[in-house]
C-alpha cells in the first residue's frame, strides 16, 4: 500500500470522525473529503486528497483542543504519519 493510499484511509477514518461530531461547520470539508477520496479512487490523482486531508487535519487540531475528548488522538496521527510530502 502507498503512502498516498494510507493517507486516503487516514481521510475516510477523519470524514467518519467529522461525521460523529455532528458540527454544521465540518458538512462543507465533509462533502469535500468524501469527493475527493472518490475522486482518488478513481484516477488517482492526489492533489484534491492532499488539500482537504490537510485541512481537515488542521480543523480536527483546532476542534480537539477545544473538546479533547471527542476527537481520538489516532486520528490526527494518522493523518499527520501518512500525509505525502
Amino acid at each position: 500500500m502507498t503512502k498516498t493510499e494510507k493517507f486516503r484511509n487516514a481521510c475516510m477514518e477523519a470524514t467518519k470522525t467529522f461525521e460523529k461530531i455532528q458540527n454544521k461547520e465540518h458538512k462543507e470539508i465533509i462533502a469535500n473529503l468524501e469527493y475527493c477520496i472518490g475522486s482518488y479512487n478513481f484516477d488517482k490523482n492526489p492533489s484534491g486528497l492532499l488539500k482537504y486531508g490537510e485541512i481537515a487535519l488542521k480543523e480536527l487540531k483546532a476542534f480537539k483542543k477545544q473538546n479533547p475528548r471527542k476527537v481520538n488522538k489516532k486520528i490526527i496521527d494518522n493523518l499527520e504519519k501518512n500525509l505525502p510530502n
